[in-house]
């Protein structure tokens, strides 16, 4: 199924990742899409915890798998994703979904992160999620990913 003009996207944590470090594969693409939400008739959206993720992974020292960023480099990068993106709350029906995931599916350990991104959008109703790790997702129903790839072909960003 392919995504209609005017819905709304979520952008995984890696999306973020690779906007803003030159050294990613998918460094420019992931930095069109963000910057060009606005004029392709999709709508992007991140969750508090896409944003968590984030700031723990730029703020982390490189040699740990991070950015190895400043706190306030990495906040104000936040501040600048927020200006092309939605806020999605994570308000009860994201805990009720996650539940009904975690219980149906047997989802364990490190996996309920990605339990409760499926969660956010499905309480949201949000179809599609921009990332790199699409494989993570194929065992929640009415999620489907986009790579960052397929998304700058779908945005023509």
């Amino acid at each position: 199924m392919e995504a209609a003009v005017g819905e709304t996207l979520l952008l995984d944590t890696n999306v973020l990742l690779h906007a803003t470090d030159g050294l990613r594969p998918f460094h420019e693409e992931a930095r069109r899409i963000i910057a060009g939400a606005g004029t392709s008739g999709f709508h992007l959206a991140v969750s508090g915890q896409v944003l968590r993720e984030y700031l723990s992974v730029a703020t982390r020292p490189a040699d740990s798998n991070g950015l190895g960023l400043e706190a306030r480099y990495a906040v104000r990068n936040v501040e600048r994703f927020s200006e092309f993106t939605i806020f999605l709350d994570e308000a009860e029906s994201v805990a009720q979904h996650l539940r009904e995931l975690v219980r149906e599916l047997r989802v364990r350990g490190k996996r309920i992160h990605d339990a409760n991104i499926a969660a956010t959008m499905l309480a949201h109703h949000i179809r599609f999620l921009i990332t790199e790790d699409g494989a993570d997702f194929t065992q929640f129903g009415g999620i489907e990913t986009l790579s960052i790839r397929q998304a700058v072909l779908l945005l023509r960003a």
